[in-house]
């Protein structure tokens, strides 16, 4: 674990664990983009310098200093910094279990960029608190308290886009064995389609390609093992991953930051 006013930097991105289960806080300066890419976990976070352009599940954004932005869980998005110059940003990331009462059911952030001093201000507080090493009390009370006080961040009654049942029959198989990789010809026959139908289909759907999907669900499942105290090694094995490098730069590609600044972190 560590220490209560560290995080654990890696090219500008650094990570810091909380003494609340599935609450972590996210620092990043960086001019370098992120491509496509998802999270199993909410994210709230703040533009503390410049300015990033982003697609996401709720559309095309742009974020500028004193926003906040926001993902959820399973959302395929990316980041680019705008006119190629360095931006900063902090990020609070909340597994969905933090959220199994005190808001309501169907919980969603709508919004993924918004301009709201009273929600910045208790994103500042929260983050404040897990850097300064609050106990997992002070810090549940604060989870709830900004997703209660955020002002259009939820709309449960929001219609959702469904997959084709076809599609999900695919990402289904994809989910159940992200070590075994299917081939495409495999999730065509799963989804009762020919190999381009599911390989369009699956893209319109989920917004990335079924092996670009596999990749993201082994970077979950890797984050799991190495929050459970697995050694990387065998997280990357019980992942999926080739060996332990390959899955070292998976993290540093979509994350920012090495599987040892998470284990760090944890």
């Amino acid at each position: 674990m560590a220490s209560p006013s560290s995080f654990a930097p890696v090219d500008a991105v650094r990570i810091r664990g909380s003494a609340l289960p599935g609450l972590q806080a996210i620092a990043a300066e960086s001019k370098r983009s992120f491509p496509r890419h998802m999270h199993d976990v909410f994210g709230i976070g703040v533009m503390d310098r410049g300015g990033q352009r982003s697609a996401s599940g709720r559309g095309a954004v742009e974020a500028v200093r004193g926003d906040v932005i926001t993902v959820n869980p399973g959302e395929v998005h990316d980041g680019v910094a705008m006119r190629g110059e360095g931006r900063a940003w902090r990020m609070l990331h909340l597994a969905p279990a933090l959220l199994s009462d005190g808001v309501p059911a169907g919980f969603e952030l709508t919004r993924p960029v918004l301009s709201d001093p009273a929600l910045r201000q208790g994103f500042d507080r929260l983050f404040a608190a897990v850097v300064e090493g609050e106990d997992a009390l002070a810090l549940e009370q604060g989870v709830l308290q900004l997703l209660r006080d955020a002002p259009g961040t939820r709309a449960p009654e929001s219609p959702r886009r469904v997959a084709p049942a076809a599609m999900e029959r695919a990402r289904a198989r994809i989910a159940d064995d992200c070590i075994h990789a299917p081939t495409l010809a495999e999730l065509a026959r799963e989804a009762g389609l020919s190999r381009y139908q599911l390989l369009r289909g699956f893209a319109a759907a989920f917004g990335l390609p079924p092996h670009a999907w596999l990749q993201q669900c082994r970077l979950s499942r890797a984050r799991r093992l190495i929050a459970q105290g697995r050694a990387l090694a065998d997280a990357a094995a019980g992942a999926g991953f080739s060996d332990q490098s390959h899955m070292t730069r998976a993290f540093v590609r979509f994350l920012g930051f090495t599987p040892g600044a998470y284990a760090a972190a944890r």
